[in-house]
């Protein structure tokens, strides 16, 4: 499909240049050595790992349940057996992942105790050497969030973008993080590094902080500092070489990322330097063809020319490489999963995310140590860099969490208050015609509809507050005929229509979406003034013919929409700035509202 052209993109590297002229990034003094005291674990340790320990320490996986010990027979194709605890005795994990859907998330004092239990079975299975897990999960906060509420929430990447602070981006980091590891997680992959240059982009979007490389790379590097400096868990910048210019879901297929070595070093490769400047202790490999760097057809997570000449040895990287999941799609097309988990190894990975079957990876892997496929220095190298970030993080130090302390660490009132604080100065006011924005609440009547339970029921609830009396009629992504009828019905005789879209402009998958596009036209045209909400991409106004008042807040859990009550109410004014281009829906190379676009009042 059509690319931004190149002429766009050389002003986009010469913006790059310019900003890191101007000394705009932060000042980068972390190191990712580990401190020289606690070397003589870190050596001790390795040299009494048995070869099977040693190979346990490359793998990070999932487990089903709420806690350590109880059988769930899930686990059991995964790993022979039925407990977490189990698991990870039996193959002396390095690490776990937690998601809500394997029961591993449900509040915090469930999750607490899961991580001591898995880090009690870590540390007292049969064994010379005594290794704690590394703990993690995905709370890149917005669209991909898995501790929600009482933990603190966050708009996201894109709203740190247009609210274009870094100290606001560090704050948003360091609070997540200190809440993570109060309830035992030590690793946050997170921030997403990627560049979103492609206005299609299904899989990135407002993940990305922009579409401008240096003012994603300010802002990796602060949220780096925040996780690692404020909040003490491990940061993982994702996902190398580069995503953000893709229509493809690597999750389902196979992406390919057109641009030359040229491009790569003006687009794609500022935020991930500058997460190394920080000292970030990983970066996480893209399941994605990038031909410019390797041209063997192999994704990214397994090729050697990207992950141990490039990304190692050209960049000078020195902390651990961990490959996205390997049960995506876009790394299972050309091998089988146990060749994968060796050949991501062989690549530079040092550790490997969410094999499918251990079983069958976890011999194959022991296998290639002892055929020599993977020499036993090699091993021991990638093994000493994931107990070196163990040691870094405390983790080895301090492995339990306390419970007791949860409720004075996790969505303190302080912690909220600097959440409605930094979201109150990411909304962006793309358009304003008639000067709709601000209303004057009390008294009048409003129709809340569109996308998301969440979202309109807490749109509407904070604009009643404000003074309004609020009609509320949720169609969800993909509104039916029905649904956009009982809309239009439900607008008679308000002053107001409030429609909150989601992705309104992606119909590649299915034509569903389109209803998005059909409720706001039905609405528009019956003559009640329209205030679309963009609760995610900004992009939805392009695919909008009629839009005369459009906000974008680049989230739509409820503290951006509180947000966003407060700027349609003219609380609090709108200050974000758009962080990416706004393309024509029939042409990526026209611009229709660009980069740093805002309106005021």
């Amino acid at each position: 499909m059509p690319r931004p052209s190149v002429t766009r993109r050389t002003a986009i590297a010469s913006a790059v240049a310019a900003t890191l002229a101007a000394g705009a990034l932060p000042a980068m003094s972390a190191d990712a050595a580990v401190p020289a005291g606690p070397t003589g674990w870190v050596q001790s340790t390795l040299a009494r790992m048995t070869l099977e320990e040693k190979v346990g320490q490359l793998f990070v996986q999932y487990a089903y349940g709420k806690d350590a010990t109880t059988a769930d027979s899930r686990n059991i194709p995964i790993f022979g057996v039925a407990t977490p605890a189990e698991a990870v005795q039996k193959y002396h994990l390095g690490g776990v992942i937690y998601f809500a859907w394997t029961g591993s998330v449900q509040n915090p004092q469930q999750i607490a105790a899961l991580s001591n239990g898995l880090q009690q079975a870590s540390l007292t299975q049969p064994s010379k050497v005594h290794i704690p897990l590394g703990i993690s999960t995905d709370q890149e906060m917005g669209v991909v969030t898995r501790v929600g509420p009482p933990a603190t929430q966050f708009p996201g990447n894109m709203a740190l973008g247009a609210g274009r602070s870094a100290t606001d981006a560090r704050t948003a980091a360091g609070i997540t993080g200190q809440e993570l590891r109060a309830l035992g997680i030590n690793t946050n992959f997170a921030p997403v590094a990627d560049v979103n240059v492609n206005a299609l982009n299904p899989v990135i979007g407002t993940r990305s902080f922009s579409g401008n490389p240096a003012l994603t790379a300010e802002l990796v590097a602060a949220q780096v500092a925040g996780y690692q400096q404020d909040g003490n868990v491990s940061s993982s910048a994702k996902h190398f070489p580069g995503h953000g210019d893709t229509a493809t879901d690597s999750h389902v297929a196979f992406p390919i990322i057109t641009h030359s070595r040229e491009q790569w070093e003006a687009i794609d490769a500022p935020p991930f330097k500058a997460a190394i400047e920080q000292g970030i202790d990983m970066i996480m490999t893209a399941h994605l063809n990038f031909p410019a760097l390797d041209d063997s057809g192999d994704p990214a997570t397994l090729s050697k020319p990207i992950l141990t000449d490039l990304l190692r040895n050209e960049l000078g990287y020195k902390g651990v490489i961990i490959t996205d999941s390997l049960e995506m799609q876009g790394v299972r097309d050309r091998y089988g999963d146990a060749e994968v988990a060796v050949r991501a190894l062989e690549a530079g990975a040092d550790q490997l995310l969410m094999t499918p079957v251990m079983t069958t990876a976890f011999p194959a892997v022991v296998d290639a140590v002892q055929s020599g496929r993977i020499s036993r220095a090699d091993l021991d190298a990638k093994v000493r860099r994931v107990l070196e970030q163990k040691v870094r993080r405390g983790i080895v130090s301090d492995p339990m969490v306390d419970a007791d302390t949860i409720s004075s660490i996790v969505g303190t009132p302080e912690h909220l208050a600097a959440a409605d604080d930094i979201t109150n100065r990411t909304g962006t006011l793309v358009r304003n015609d008639d000067a709709v924005l601000p209303i004057a609440a009390a008294g009048k009547k409003v129709l809340v509809t569109g996308y998301g339970d969440v979202a309109t029921t807490t749109l509407a609830a904070a604009l009643d507050r404000a003074g309004t009396t609020s009609t509320r009629v949720t169609t969800g992504a993909a509104p039916t005929d029905a649904q956009i009828a009982a809309s239009v019905a439900a607008a008679a005789g308000k002053d107001y229509v409030v429609i909150t879209t989601m992705k309104a402009w992606d119909t590649a998958v299915t034509d569903k979406k389109a209803g998005q596009q059909r409720l706001v036209k039905a609405l528009q045209d019956n003559g009640v003034p329209v205030i679309v909400v963009a609760t995610r991409d900004p992009y939805d106004i392009a695919y909008l013919p009629g839009t005369r008042t459009y906000l974008a807040t680049y989230s739509y859990n409820a503290v951006s929409m509180e947000s966003a009550a407060k700027i349609i109410t003219g609380a609090v004014a709108p200050t974000g700035k758009l962080p990416v281009d706004i393309p024509t829906k029939d042409d990526p190379d026209t611009v229709l509202y660009p980069f740093g676009h805002s309106l005021a009042y």
